[in-house]
């Protein structure tokens, strides 16, 4: 494309898109990008960590669910009079 064809572009998103929100939308992108290439990078720091280090924890042993409770009856207490 010569330099004619990205001028007739550049032209076109800003009568698109106003001059107001082209700054947000230019910032938005730039957070997007960042937060990708972060997290592209940590996954590769993540692939290059040797085998023994990413071995998983072992798991507590199974215990078995405790019993239901039933509740009681309960009697009435006679109520004690202090005179």
């Amino acid at each position: 494309m010569s330099p004619w064809h990205w001028a007739i572009v550049a032209i076109v998103v800003i009568i698109l898109f106003g001059s107001k929100k082209l700054p947000d939308a230019a910032r938005g992108l730039g957070r997007s990008l960042r937060i990708f290439k972060s997290e592209v990078k940590e996954m590769q720091n993540d692939d290059a960590r040797p085998a023994q280090q990413q071995a998983p924890s072992p798991l507590p042993p199974a215990q078995p669910a405790p019993a239901p409770v039933e509740p009681q009856p309960q009697t009435p207490q006679p109520e004690s009079r202090s005179a």
